[in-house]
């Protein structure tokens, strides 16, 4: 994907995420006078209308200093809207049966809240639970560029000891040493702001226990050198000391060839867009051998057609969470982004992982945590 189409993309996902939150606060409006209505808070009218907006405002600013309850709210909105449409459809077409008991109980549940409630601290529940198990995700790829089989273990989005325990990436690590992957790559946002200097040194201490045959590579990602912050807790080179000192190789905007058979090709993080900071693929491929089977790392799915087009066999990206949080994975999708899963550009396989963490709030309710095995297999 070229920066123009990237911005453009990006503008729609905006525009898309505005709209959004639009309709959910007119959601909310809607659904707070509903309530009323049920509990038999009578107002008038100007009353109603001020209650409501002060209701969304103070909820609003809470939300804004603790986003986790915000994610609730939006969940309370959405399951509420889906709960209100259900029931119309219900009483639209059994509407022979609204007199009986079993169909007041329901409606009771439904419009009082109740059932809203259950439902939303049950997803909250499975969240929170989803959020502290890695699973494996496995993925074939076939060629007639390679003579022998490789296994390949893609690792991004840790988030190291944020909002996910590192005993959770420790296990994962011990699980993908009994695999035996020829080589495995980490791609971006191993560490970020919220990482201390202690915790960045141990994330990549641990990783580079994973037993393989060729080594482990690794990109930065949009958060690894903290840009989202002022006050630091590490520097780039100690972050770059930490990595090397690990046995980590940093790819950055170069490639190497892995076992005479593979190039592994690794990019500087896009930076939401701004590409004139990194080279082109085009440049970090000179030198390389055209005729071999080519491995693109790139934090964010982008440079997609332009890839493609130079011979690159596969890329492996992460950055997206798979949403994380609902809809924002379908709003992703809609916007044009890579959201998750596998993708074909021309002659070109794309994998996008959700990551092995989540980012900022401590629930997953779209997605999953998982690290990514890819098998290269000869054709």
């Amino acid at each position: 994907m070229n920066q123009k189409l990237f911005k453009f993309c990006e503008e729609i996902y905006m525009f898309v995420f505005g709209i959004a939150l639009l309709f959910l606060t007119a959601d909310f409006y809607w659904l707070l006078g509903k309530l009323f209505s049920f509990y038999g808070m009578k107002f008038n009218k100007w009353s109603n209308c001020a209650i409501r907006i002060l209701l969304i405002v103070v909820i609003g600013i809470i939300c804004f200093y603790w986003g986790f309850f915000g994610i609730i709210i939006i969940h309370l909105m959405v399951v509420s809207t889906i709960i209100e449409i259900v029931v119309l459809l219900v009483e639209r077409i059994f509407r022979l049966q609204q007199n009986k008991k079993i169909g007041r109980i329901l409606r009771i549940a439904c419009r009082s809240g109740i059932l809203t409630v259950g439902i939303v601290s049950l997803v909250v529940f499975i969240g929170c639970m989803n959020m502290v198990q890695i699973t494996k995700t496995e993925y074939i790829v076939l060629s007639e560029k390679l003579s022998t089989d490789y296994r390949v273990v893609l690792i991004t989005d840790t988030h190291y000891d944020t909002i996910q325990k590192p005993e959770a990436i420790k296990d994962m690590v011990k699980e993908i040493s009994v695999l035996q992957p020829d080589f495995v790559v980490l791609g971006g946002d191993i560490v970020e702001e919220n990482t201390s200097k202690e915790a960045m040194e141990e994330a990549f201490r641990v990783l580079s226990t994973i037993k393989n045959r060729f080594g482990i590579y690794y990109v930065y990602g949009n958060h690894d050198r903290q840009p989202y912050t002022e006050k630091r807790t590490y520097t780039d080179d100690e972050l770059n000391k930490a990595i090397e000192a690990s046995g980590i190789t940093i790819l950055k905007d170069r490639h190497i060839t892995v076992n005479q058979e593979l190039v592994l090709v690794g990019r500087d993080d896009a930076a939401w867009g701004n590409q004139s900071m990194r080279a082109s693929s085009e440049n970090v491929l000179k030198g390389s051998k055209r005729n071999l089977f080519t491995i693109i790392l790139d934090h964010q799915p982008v440079d997609i057609e332009e890839n493609a087009k130079l011979g690159v066999d596969l890329q492996l990206s992460g950055h997206t969470h798979a949403g994380q949080i609902f809809p924002i994975g379908f709003l992703n999708s809609l916007s044009g982004t890579l959201n998750y899963g596998e993708y074909k550009q021309g002659n070109m396989k794309v994998i996008v992982s959700s990551g092995a963490a989540g980012w900022g709030f401590p629930i997953r309710t779209q997605g999953k945590c998982e690290y990514v095995v890819v098998n290269l297999e000869s054709q």
